[in-house]
């Protein structure tokens, strides 16, 4: 959390700065560090103490032996428990939330499966939407099982009054101890609304336990949709995505309110899953431009999925600036959404064998999973990412053989639609008998 010293760098003359522009300073005091405008990769495994009592003090704190005293301040330890430069990224992480704490990972599974344990217990169920990310579909169905913890899951695109009847039916409303949601879902951009299941979360708190809710918010935040303003209790990333957003650095965080991120922070420590201070200072680095991406990257997405939307080997669209047949997802993305973001999936004509033909096409799109990165990219998500998923549970959730997902990125968008049209036209779709 900012320190009161560095507080300075978010008003002027009692005007707040909005968070593109702090990106470049906010929580970095050049004084500091020699003066040094950015601030330096702070390379190093431990710190040195001041005194043998100030050492106590930092593992008070650290370990939560005791609670903090008025305006003292966690002193640096060890890079597992806190370093400089990854302390400046959460500090800069949470403006764009306003969350009040958050955390920084090795990978998104590391802050997902971290924040999971931290705050769930065996006995306890945690209802989920699907298609979620395929490595969060294996984790919270097959390796919290191992840990006593019962994951149930719900179509995202179901109303909410439909996901309440699962939690009566399946009569797990006095265990349910989180609500997990994907939005939008990863591959199909279906929406979940955020407040609805805020709302049945708290419907089915107790005094001694609330049920929390948890938003995976990679593929539109944290420009374009803040969950914490809509009832959300956290939120993650793979920050390999946009917050990274140059396909070569690992990453997740998790954001909050400082009391929960103290739990998630702990476990941290103890599981060892903090990001290093190298990918912190290149996160650091790429929030700068984190806005001007976002939004370049989206407006090349509208132009590609009306390109697509307009093509005949193009059976059916799943893009969130394509909503006017679905009434209730465009109120849910009116409500919750900034922008459409810059993820497509379509459903070819035809099945797998014409999607990888599209695919092997390809010449200026890469053929490779992840997203959020400069360059534009292609995967098949029944294959690929999503494939641990077993296929008839694909099918329900909307994934099927013929469908291609693509990442948008910044270059021009003529030259990506030159790119898919060639590809298309390498499809060859075959001709029904009449």
């Amino acid at each position: 959390m900012i320190s009161e010293d560095n507080k300075y760098t978010q008003y002027l003359n009692g005007r707040k700065f909005r968070p593109e522009s702090l990106m470049m300073s906010y929580g970095y005091r050049p004084e500091l560090s020699q003066g040094a405008i950015k601030s330096p990769i702070f390379q190093t495994s431990t710190f040195v103490f001041d005194s043998a009592e100030h050492g106590k003090a930092f593992f008070e704190l650290a370990y939560g032996l005791r609670e903090k005293e008025e305006k003292e301040e966690m002193g640096l330890i060890y890079s597992r428990l806190n370093n400089p430069d990854l302390e400046i990224l959460e500090n800069r992480l949470c403006l764009w939330d306003e969350a009040e704490d958050a955390a920084v990972f090795a990978s998104g599974m590391a802050a997902t499966s971290t924040a999971l344990l931290a705050l769930l217990n065996p006995g306890d169920v945690i209802l989920h939407s699907e298609p979620i990310y395929g490595g969060s579909d294996y984790y919270v169905k097959n390796i919290l099982k191992k840990f006593g913890i019962t994951a149930v899951g719900f179509n995202a695109n179901l109303p909410v009054e439909e996901v309440e009847k699962i939690i009566q039916e399946k009569n797990i409303g006095g265990n349910l101890a989180m609500i997990f949601i994907e939005t939008p879902a990863n591959p199909t951009n279906h929406l979940v609304d955020i407040q609805a299941c805020a709302e049945l979360a708290k419907k089915y708190s107790r005094a001694d336990k609330k049920v929390l809710v948890m938003v995976d918010n990679t593929f539109l935040g944290p420009v374009f949709q803040h969950p914490l303003k809509h009832g959300a209790d956290l939120i993650v990333y793979s920050a390999t995505k946009f917050i990274g957003g140059h396909s070569d650095l690992i990453a997740g965080a998790c954001l909050g309110s400082a009391e929960l991120m103290k739990q998630v922070k702990g476990m941290r420590t103890f599981s060892g899953s903090m990001a290093s201070p190298w990918d912190g200072w290149m996160m650091m680095r790429s929030l700068e431009t984190l806005k001007i991406r976002m939004e370049r990257m989206a407006q090349n997405a509208a132009v590609v999925a009306d390109f697509l939307a307009k093509h005949p080997k193009v059976e059916r669209m799943h893009y969130l600036g394509m909503l006017d047949d679905k009434p209730q997802q465009k109120a849910i993305f009116e409500k919750q959404c900034l922008s459409a973001g810059s993820m497509i999936s379509f459903d070819i004509q035809g099945g797998e064998a014409e999607a990888f033909k599209f695919l092997n096409s390809l010449k200026l799109i890469k053929l490779a999973v992840s997203l959020g990165g400069t360059e534009s990219l292609a995967e098949h998500p029944a294959s690929m990412t999503h494939s641990d998923i077993i296929p008839a549970d694909r099918t329900v959730m909307g994934i099927g053989e013929n469908m291609v997902r693509l990442s948008i990125g910044v270059e021009h968008p003529e030259d990506i639609i030159a790119d898919i049209e060639q590809a298309l036209a390498a499809v060859e779709i075959g001709v029904m008998a009449v």
